[in-house]
């Protein structure tokens, strides 16, 4: 993703359920990544503490919103 302000649309309880909603937003043509302190997959232990992340641009959050039944 270019630099540009991101922005949390949704934080799940693990990366598989993140994932799932990344291919979503992939198939709308909204760029998006996942983030999860999680030491590379190593600790997934901490997912419950801190959520994993889906982070889109700042411009496409209200999109990625529809398309996630967000909106």
């Amino acid at each position: 993703m270019p630099d540009s302000e991101l922005v949390a649309v949704r934080t799940f309880p693990n990366r598989i359920e993140a994932e799932l909603a990344r291919s979503a937003l992939e198939a709308a043509e909204i760029d998006s990544m996942v983030e999860a302190d999680d030491a590379g997959g190593t600790q997934t232990g901490l997912w419950p503490a801190r959520g994993v992340r889906l982070l889109v641009r700042v411009e496409d959050a209200g999109r990625a919103e529809d398309v996630l039944g967000l909106g």
